[in-house]
């Protein structure tokens, strides 16, 4: 079943003002390379597995249980703790909710020396989720975390009940649309001069469609936090390393192996085309919305919901809006 349209009048989005742009400035506070000095919105725990740690929050039912699981996966330039308000929101329906940050990313550890790949991603959540009692479960992958959720279901059919896909990359091989392969030299080098500022401004250009809350500047920090902190250069080498790990490992043309019920969320104001800026012509490597069209003709039996108006973060940018969206996908048999 293709192309379920959610109208933009269907769900009304929460009053918040916007401004045309945010402030520019580098006014990061040091957090930490592991977040230390950052609060989430759950108690934290962590599973350890060949001596390296992943933190994540396990969060119970708040009604009675349905006997379900739902497993948020977050993006590149997200953490567990974005997820904190659609943890609540599926709690509150009776889901036990898991949320991992991953290896490299937040509050987990980020070892010298990782080789960083979805398989190896997707390995370590499925160890955590059987330390956790969890034997299957469905999972909801963000940007990044959308790729991470199709290696899994590819890998492990079986432990999958359905794929909730939120503007995830991946969907179209953007080496193979232009986007000259980048070294990790020079990954390092644009890591180098991430800061505040920098994520503040890709953030507000292909996430939030120019249009800025005050509400994001939390999660500017919370990144911004791990680069400015004096043992920030792990933060720098883990993400140069994922980066490598996104554009070379693309899910394009396995995506009609997947066997399990598939969802995509698509919030259509999202201009989101990894390192595409980079690209001769940057017009011919398509958006995560663009290749979302051609990937719902692939996936078998996928549905398409466009969410209008929204951008590449719609948990974030229209939480209860992205919450009836996401129950919806849910409910699907």
């Amino acid at each position: 079943m293709i192309a379920l349209l959610l109208a933009a009048a269907a769900l009304p989005q929460a009053a918040t003002s916007a401004v045309a742009s945010p402030v520019v400035e580098d006014r990061a506070q040091p957090l930490g390379a592991d977040l230390k000095r950052f609060a989430y919105p759950y108690p934290v725990r962590r599973f350890e597995s060949g001596g390296v740690a992943m933190a994540y929050m396990d969060v119970a039912p708040t009604i009675r249980a349905n006997g379900r699981t739902a497993v948020l996966l977050h993006g590149k330039n997200f953490c567990a703790a974005t997820w904190g308000g659609t943890a609540a929101a599926l709690a509150a329906r009776g889901y036990r909710v898991i949320v991992p940050d991953q290896v490299g990313f937040c509050k987990s550890d980020k070892p010298d020396g990782f080789q960083y790949s979805f398989a190896a991603l997707a390995t370590r959540t499925r160890d955590l989720l059987a330390a956790a009692g969890v034997a299957r479960a469905t999972l909801v992958g963000h940007s990044t975390g959308g790729m991470l959720a199709i290696r899994y279901a590819l890998l492990y059919p079986d432990r999958v009940d359905a794929l909730v896909l939120v503007n995830p990359l991946g969907l179209n091989d953007t080496l193979a649309e232009g986007v000259p392969y980048a070294p990790i030299e020079k990954l390092r080098a644009e890591e180098a001069k991430t800061n505040a500022a920098s994520i503040r401004a890709y953030q507000l250009k292909n996430y939030y469609h120019g249009a800025w809350r005050p509400e994001y500047d939390r999660w500017v920090a919370m990144l911004a936090g791990q680069y400015a902190s004096p043992d920030g250069e792990k933060v720098r080498e883990a993400q140069a390393r994922l980066s490598d790990m996104i554009e070379t490992q693309p899910v394009a043309a396995e995506l009609e192996r997947l066997r399990v019920p598939v969802t995509l969320l698509i919030g259509q104001a999202d201009a989101t085309a990894f390192r595409g800026a980079s690209a001769p012509n940057p017009a011919a490597i398509r958006t995560v919305p663009q290749a979302a069209e051609g990937a719902a003709k692939v996936i078998p039996g996928a549905t398409l919901v466009r969410l209008e108006g929204l951008g590449h973060a719609p948990q974030v940018e229209a939480p209860a809006r992205f919450e009836a969206a996401l129950t919806q996908a849910l409910a699907r048999p």
